[in-house]
């Protein structure tokens, strides 16, 4: 995982997460570009929304979310399957289940990752290696990108 390699080789982290973001940033123009400019607008900032609630809630509650986030890897395994199984039945139905349950485990997700976050940060007393942070931006990173996606599909099922 990608993560891991960065927090192992902290000099090769920051470039191998640059290199990541542009090669997704090239792939996402090519999905972005099937829908209006209204519909990507909108949902980017509903997703800036929801991403800032979650990371505010997991910055602030004092309930360790450490058990949500076994649940929500696992939800998120059963949604990868339904996604394939999803690719040979093209069940328009079934593709917006997956996105609203999607939406919701990207924002646990989001939520666990940055009480994470802290936890470490101040375990170590803010000593944290470059490696290690540029894991957890990777993990934000693709909580965000994971997340607008789902909220693009939602809101272009609408259209």
């Amino acid at each position: 995982m990608a993560s891991g390699a960065a927090r192992k080789n902290t000099p090769a982290a920051l470039p191998l997460f640059l290199v990541y973001s542009a090669l997704n940033g090239f792939t996402l123009s090519f999905i972005i570009v099937q829908y209006t400019q209204a519909t990507v607008f909108q949902a980017f900032i509903s997703t800036a929304i929801v991403f800032f609630t979650m990371s505010l809630i997991g910055i602030s509650v004092k309930r360790d979310l450490s058990g949500m986030a076994k649940f929500l890897m696992a939800a998120l395994i059963g949604i990868i399957v339904a996604s394939l199984v999803n690719i040979f039945l093209a069940s328009g139905t079934m593709s917006f289940v997956i996105s609203i349950i999607s939406v919701l485990i990207f924002s646990g997700l989001i939520a666990y990752d940055n009480q994470m976050i802290k936890k470490v940060y101040y375990a170590m007393n803010g000593q944290v290696s470059d490696g290690w942070a540029v894991s957890m931006a990777l993990s934000l990173y693709l909580d965000f990108i994971n997340l607008f996606l789902n909220i693009l599909r939602l809101f272009a099922s609408r259209d």
